[in-house]
């Protein structure tokens, strides 16, 4: 398993290749306690969390109970937080989340299991809280609690401003983790505006504690926990004062440490070639300089003497660096020669959002481009678009005097459904059919103008995403089996899928992995082809990242936005916009293409109105 301690850090941090690593990383950790402690006859007392980022902890216990006989029969659990105002069976609730994800497939007594109560009033929140308090003391303390982070550094539900010395308590949602939030509950609007939580101060007081971190989305509040100072602006800076405390990140997460971003700036480094380019190319910008007019005294003045005197002058550098860039600008993407193309879609709109301008390129010069959506993206559809289109349907039919009668019963059951829908609530099955129709036609039109004919997608619905909400299941095998077979029937010369951590909903993570597990099946049986990432709506890839560009006219650009357009759904305000980045998923796609040319154009590269960029897997286990 790769993982290695971050240096210059205020809490200790390890850092992973992938999250999945990690999580098998602490779910071994919960095992060591729970054998030692049931070998001694003693109790272990667990503080637990909710959310994306504890799951794959989850399910590696359960696996081990399963399979190798790990007994929870002594454990006690403490959770962090609960929505207040929700009974315990809502679907948005932690106390059944916890219960559907966890505790109801291993042997946890369920005296044992505490979670703090949705339902009582708000007189009766002060001595309940106090009582909770009193029940994690009466179990002894917590041995090992774990945490997340949100992304304004709360822990728990403990908000900025939150004091190191706050106890568990009813507090009000901050507005960003709302939004965060909004996906679960199908709406910001429907988010509970108050949590109980345990305070910082109760989370202090836990024997060992592990905070996960997961994704590129993270990055900027772990480097504000963990390297900036103790502020009760962020409550998981906290943990600096804690006598053991662990950061657990997988790399992405890490991204913005100072040790990982700019290493050289912490110690002496070892300069590989990509650590080079990385570094020139951040001195380049950080002076606001082409590469090829770097001095020697840039170098000196920015903590480089090491690598100016083992690989310089700067005139070599900057010159070494610009041609590695150059290289990277590709204006046949597909190669020379006709050849088919398979791009993997998370979503119905992730491939003209991210490559839209490389897919009218594609197709210009003659490629078979073919497009795989590999879910239904049925979840970020409207209600109020069901409606209108089960409407549309019946006129439709009433029209041309196609089969009233059936089309009648429909709508009036999707409507009657609607109507009586309550906030936050899962869409029947008729409604996420229909949702999913939408997304569907949505995908054929935007595919269209870029050129690429309906008989070229296919609509794959991948088995893991089927919840209708935006917890998702564990990837299924045949889900792995669908992939393989359509790389088999297309053998394509290249593949584009989404390489991005960051999605907020998991569902480009549990994608990627998916395709990855596929290919590394398909290319032990035949010729490896080219796999280039690409990256979504919340992030792009780093100047130093890029192993390809492909240049986007002003009209080939116009075209993009057009195709995005198609996605009518998704247009003016998605149902998940993500964070909060509120700009139309058009305006991002726009404003991350222009930019990528203003980074190269300050590099001294040639200058391009805008670029999409790319970066190769080889078979690894991250990138």
């Amino acid at each position: 398993m790769s993982c290695q301690y971050v240096p210059h850090t205020r809490i200790p941090t390890l850092v992973f290749s992938t999250s999945s690593q990690a999580s098998q990383h602490v779910a071994v950790m919960i095992e060591s306690l729970v054998r030692q402690n049931n070998s001694a006859g003693q109790p272990t007392v667990l503080g637990l969390p909710t959310g994306s980022t504890p799951v794959g902890i989850y399910r590696e216990l359960i696996r081990m109970h399963k399979e190798a006989g790990l007994d929870f029969s002594r454990v006690i659990t403490f959770n962090l937080d609960e929505y207040f105002g929700l009974s315990g069976d809502d679907l948005h609730s932690y106390r059944r989340w916890m219960h559907e994800t966890f505790f109801d497939q291993v042997n946890i007594r369920p005296e044992n299991i505490h979670i703090p109560d949705g339902t009582i009033s708000d007189e009766e929140a002060e001595d309940y809280c106090a009582a909770y308090e009193q029940m994690i003391r009466r179990a002894g303390g917590i041995d090992l609690q774990l945490l997340g982070i949100g992304r304004t550094g709360h822990v728990g539900f403990n908000e900025p401003g939150s004091t190191r010395h706050s106890r568990t308590r009813l507090t009000t949602l901050d507005p960003v983790t709302r939004r965060d939030a909004a996906g679960d509950f199908f709406g910001e609007e429907n988010v509970p505006q108050q949590a109980l939580t345990m305070g910082v101060g109760t989370i202090l007081e836990a024997r060992k504690i592990a905070i996960l971190a997961f994704g590129e989305h993270k990055a900027p509040i772990v480097e504000r926990a963990v390297e900036g100072e103790m502020t009760d602006a962020i409550a998981a800076s906290f943990l600096q004062k804690h006598p053991d405390t662990t950061f657990i990140l997988d790399r992405a997460a890490a991204s913005e440490l100072t040790a990982v971003r700019s290493p050289w700036l912490v110690g002496p480094v070892e300069w590989t070639p990509a650590l080079i380019r990385r570094a020139v190319i951040w001195l380049s910008l950080t002076v606001g300089k082409a590469l090829l007019k770097l001095s020697d005294d840039d170098f000196r003045e920015h903590e480089l003497y090491e690598l100016l005197r083992e690989h310089g002058p700067a005139e070599r550098l900057g010159r070494r660096v610009f041609d590695e860039m150059m290289k990277t600008i590709c204006t046949n993407p597909g190669g020379t020669a006709p050849g088919t193309i398979l791009v993997f879609s998370p979503h119905p709109d992730d491939d003209v959002i991210s490559m839209g301008g490389t897919l009218i390129r594609l197709v210009y010069q003659n490629h078979q481009v073919h497009v795989a959506y590999m879910t239904s993206g049925n979840i970020a559809v409207f209600d109020h678009d069901s409606w209108r289109f089960t409407d549309f349907v019946v006129e439709f039919n009433r029209l041309f005097a196609i089969d009233q009668d059936h089309t009648e019963a429909v709508k009036e059951r999707v409507q009657s459904f609607l109507r009586a829908k309550k906030p936050g609530q899962s869409d029947s099955e008729d409604v996420l059919k229909i949702k999913a129709l939408i997304r569907q036609t949505e995908a054929r039109a935007a595919a269209l103008a870029c050129g690429i004919p309906p008989e070229h997608l296919e609509f794959m619905d991948l088995r893991f995403y089927r919840t209708g909400t935006i917890a998702k299941a564990p990837i299924h095998p045949q889900d792995i089996a669908d992939i393989i077979a359509l790389l088999q029937r297309l053998k394509p010369s290249q593949i584009y899928m989404a390489g991005d951590l960051s999605d907020p909903h998991g569902t480009h993570r549990v994608c990627a992995d998916a395709i990855f597990r596929a290919i590394r099946q398909v290319w032990k049986e035949g010729p490896q082809f080219e796999v280039w990432l690409y990256r979504g709506a919340w992030q792009e890839w780093a100047p130093h990242e890029i192993d390809r560009v492909v240049p986007v006219s002003p009209d080939d650009l116009e075209r993009k936005k057009l195709a995005i357009f198609r996605h009518q759904s998704q247009k003016d305000r998605a149902m998940f916009p993500g964070g909060v980045d509120r700009r139309e998923f058009w305006q991002r796609a726009e404003d991350r293409n222009r930019h990528t040319a203003k980074v190269y154009d300050d590099l001294g590269l040639p200058e391009f109105y805008a670029l999409e960029g790319f970066v190769q897997w080889n078979g690894g286990s991250e990138w």
